[in-house]
């Protein structure tokens, strides 16, 4: 949402519900600047927190986007050294160069410098990898040991660095998974009537076209990688271009993907808290209080009525009268750990991947398919064992 254009399609706030209350971080980047980090998001945001708190204000921070909310939580990013021209179309991004090439090549130079770091990623992640491979071109130390430093600090925890604002709190609307998905779907055919299409029109033809007409288009960096953009890749670009049934059997295409795609996304949003805010290990974490948003027609008692006393109770330094949720959370769990599935021919990276992978479908296929061959060589085995064997005679003394 830090960039400009596609408001419908990333679902910014309303004009009319800005005008409720102050809203920042909205819409001021160039669409076409693809090298905003989330470092220059953390120091945007962190100065913006202080002069809300400088206000006597309480900023709250709003967003699914779980990965830069844990950049404002935590100490847990690195700075780099300083970008160069942050000019429209120019790249000087050192991860992004690194991103072009090889993912072998990539994780080969990474495990040369730092091993540890390379053991904990997956060689085909390019991106971590790259940044990696960054932080220790641009400091001169491993990135494992920068993060080893930051969770060593006073306040700190195994997963990163001490928790910036000790009196945050966390609210977690949550949904059951079917009313969710039906939420979701509606809400991508509510977007088409707002006019998505003709949004992704205006934005292709004045963002996108040429690089696609230069074999430039990345769908990998910037607001080119918002959901919903390169879904309708095909669609776009082949508007006018071909019958109106095969158009609209693309667009139709888009639309499936699209309610797929943020159904997918809804869900790995679901994970992440569950796995980073609940089931994080160490003290610096914030309370986690849910807030069940199944029924709309709930609202008010549901939702409202809680999250505003939990928040009274935090300003005024008292216990909220709800409980915050609690989850289970295995001490001996390794997430980093690094195993190499050969039946699948794919490295795993962390305990509970690897039970899920050995539970998952693929897997199960390929160790039915193993065993069946193993089961055919052994059957082979054994006939070709009796045909090769002396036949018994009254010469042989070789019992049957």
């Amino acid at each position: 949402q830090v960039y400009k254009g596609l408001d419908i399609i990333t679902n910014k706030v309303s004009p009319q519900e800005q005008r409720l209350c102050r809203h920042h971080m909205i819409s001021f980047v160039d669409p076409l600047v693809s090298n905003y980090t989330v470092v220059d998001f953390r120091d945007k945001a962190v100065a913006l927190i202080s002069y809300i708190f400088a206000r006597d204000k309480i900023p709250i921070v709003v967003g699914g986007t779980n990965y830069y909310i844990e950049s404002l939580l935590w100490k847990v990013l690195v700075n780099t050294k300083e970008k160069g021209s942050s000019a429209p179309g120019v790249v000087t991004d050192r991860k992004v160069e690194l991103e072009q090439l090889d993912s072998v090549e990539l994780h080969r130079r990474l495990s040369q410098v730092d091993p540890e770091m390379a053991a904990k990623l997956h060689p085909h992640d390019k991106r971590k990898v790259a940044r990696s491979l960054q932080v220790f071109e641009e400091t001169g130390i491993p990135h494992s040991e920068i993060l080893h430093q930051q969770q060593e600090e006073e306040g700190g925890g195994p997963l990163g660095g001490p928790l910036k604002y000790p009196h945050s709190c966390i609210l977690w609307l949550h949904a059951d998974q079917a009313a969710l998905d039906q939420r979701l779907e509606q809400r991508v055919d509510d977007m088409l009537a707002a006019g998505l299409l003709e949004e992704l029109r205006d934005f292709h033809r004045r963002y996108n076209q040429e690089k696609v007409a230069e074999n430039r288009q990345d769908y990998q960096h910037g607001i080119f990688q918002s959901i919903g953009f390169k879904e309708f890749h095909e669609y776009l670009i082949s508007e006018g271009n071909c019958t109106p049934e095969t158009s609209a059997l693309l667009l139709q295409k888009g639309i499936q993907a699209l309610k797929q795609v943020t159904k997918r996304y809804a869900r790995r949003q679901n994970k992440w808290v569950r796995n980073r805010f609940l089931r994080r290990p160490g003290p610096n974490v914030p309370p986690v209080y849910g807030l069940e948003v199944s029924d709309l027609l709930r609202w008010e008692e549901d939702v409202l009525k809680p999250a505003l006393e939990i928040v009274e109770s935090f300003i005024q330094g008292r216990e909220p009268p709800a409980e915050p949720v609690k989850m289970e959370r295995d001490v001996t769990e390794n997430k980093r750990s690094h195993r190499v599935c050969e039946l699948c021919d794919r490295i795993i990276i962390g305990d509970r991947e690897w039970a899920a992978h050995t539970r998952s479908k693929s897997h199960l296929h390929h160790l039915k398919k193993r065993r069946k061959l193993e089961a055919a060589r052994r059957a082979a085995e054994t006939e070709g064992d009796g045909g090769d064997a002396e036949t018994p005679g009254e010469d042989s003394g070789v019992p049957l």
